[in-house]
């Protein structure tokens, strides 16, 4: 099994972010949250480079016309590498937008990564073979999540974790945010059945928040190519 870490988060538009990283071990690790100024600029970053060059984290959103939401994710996700001095880089992975999303995200300093094969599971897989940072964060671009709020995700990952999982029932979801649907009986009952039968300790088996060691994930060799890329993540990081 990979060494998995969890974070509690609220969906969506909040800073809110509650650390409880839990290890293979069992052992409960120390909270690597540290809180982050969320207030956002439109402002193009330049994320500061490491002494060496390297990259340390890449923020991956798949794309299919977000052109109403894309700016705001970007420029979240650049206020939190240039705010906390992480070395970073923004990678929009395009899935065949028709609604100029590519341009504003160019616009606005993230990079490119156009993907001809469709599907979300396409995408994401086309950006995170771009991407050049140790760790990957991945998170859709309809800013559902908060890009600015990504230190405890980042700091279970230096503290060893491989896998590290949003939790968008243990961090509260505002209203309105998520469907009373899939809130209490489709979410509820596919994380269920993945603990069931995969004995995964997660709690939101299909949140779309998600941190990772890069070298660990390619390992995993993840096949498909839908929105069930999400899942086969979460259980063969269990598995493995």
């Amino acid at each position: 099994m990979a060494e998995c870490a969890y974070v509690n988060i609220r969906k969506a538009y909040s800073t809110e972010c509650e650390s409880s990283a839990i290890y293979r071990d069992g052992d409960p690790s120390p909270s690597p949250f540290r809180e982050i100024d969320s207030s956002m600029s439109l402002e193009v970053y330049e994320p500061p480079a490491a002494s060496d060059g390297s990259i340390e984290l890449s923020i991956v959103m798949p794309c299919l016309n977000e052109a109403e939401t894309l700016a705001v994710c970007i420029g979240k996700a650049q206020d939190f590498l240039a705010q906390s001095g992480i070395s970073g880089e923004v990678i929009i992975a395009d899935n065949g937008s028709t609604d100029g999303s590519q341009a504003i995200a160019e616009h606005f300093g993230a990079r490119v990564v156009p993907i001809e094969q469709k599907g979300y599971g396409s995408a994401l897989m086309g950006g995170i073979l771009a991407s050049r940072g140790r760790y990957v964060v991945m998170g859709d671009a309809d800013d559902s999540y908060d890009f600015s709020s990504l230190g405890a995700f980042v700091g279970a990952l230096r503290d060893g974790a491989e896998l590290v999982m949003g939790n968008r029932f243990a961090g509260g979801i505002a209203p309105g945010a998520m469907p009373i649907h899939h809130r209490y009986l489709g979410n509820p009952v596919l994380s269920g059945l993945g603990n069931l039968f995969f004995r995964s300790p997660s709690k939101d088996f299909h949140c779309g928040l998600r941190a990772f060691d890069k070298t660990s994930i390619l390992a995993l060799h993840l096949q498909t190519s839908g929105m069930e890329f999400a899942s086969e993540m979460v259980v063969k990081a269990t598995l493995h």
